[in-house]
């Protein structure tokens, strides 16, 4: 039994295929990435809240799911929530693969929202109030601009890293690169879609990376 056609004979024959799952992976590690930054923004201020209730509660977040696997959260998400809520069965299964992913998301993202906050000088906050700021105001004009430079390039690694992890989506035949080989599987196509997966994912982690550290030049010049 022959290897069967070559990988450029593949990638000609079927580009279209490997185009959209390149540019679902794309979209869905954006989704989850994005609101995943939006709820992961809340967590790291409930992290960084002075009431032990609410640390409690995003510590216990936070640990649950970076603690556990992204595959078991999205078999979780796929097969319990409409069996728990029997009335969002109408809701495409689409959605409860994205919500893990989201969810998974913004438990990293807290964590480098908060990095980023406490990376901040105290004594500037300290100083900040001693002048009559009050908190909020502290935090919106003096906090932020200063960790916003530390939180942009460790999100932007946190979306080369989702693209990687949304490879398991392909799972839950949700059409993204992982998937293109189950779909050229039926045409007896077994090794040559992996070669050619592999490298758009690295092509993909090369480009995005060496734009990350443009970004983190670009930043660090502006101190």
């Amino acid at each position: 039994m022959g290897l069967g056609p070559g990988i450029l004979d593949v990638l000609r024959d079927y580009y279209p295929i490997f185009l959209r799952g390149m540019v679902g992976t794309l979209e869905y590690a954006f989704i989850a990435v994005f609101f995943g930054s939006i709820l992961g923004a809340l967590i790291a201020l409930i992290n960084l809240s002075k009431s032990k209730i609410l640390n409690t509660i995003g510590t216990v977040y936070v640990n649950v799911l970076r603690g556990t696997p992204l595959l078991v959260q999205m078999y979780i998400a796929y097969f319990f929530i409409p069996i728990a809520i029997p009335a969002l069965n109408s809701v495409s299964k689409v959605v409860y693969v994205l919500l893990a992913l989201i969810l998974n998301s913004s438990a990293y993202v807290s964590e480098i929202i908060r990095g980023g906050i406490n990376s901040v000088d105290k004594g500037q906050t300290e100083a900040a109030r001693s002048l009559g700021m009050t908190a909020s105001h502290t935090m919106t004009k003096i906090v932020l601009p200063q960790a916003i430079k530390n939180i942009l390039p460790a999100l932007a690694n946190e979306y080369i890293a989702m693209i990687k992890e949304t490879s398991l989506a392909g799972t839950f035949m949700l059409y993204e690169l992982m998937y293109t080989r189950t779909l050229l599987a039926n045409k007896f196509l077994i090794w040559q879609p992996l070669f050619i997966i592999a490298a758009i994912y690295l092509m993909l982690t090369l480009v995005l990376s060496a734009g990350v550290r443009f970004m983190e030049k670009r930043l660090s010049v502006s101190d």
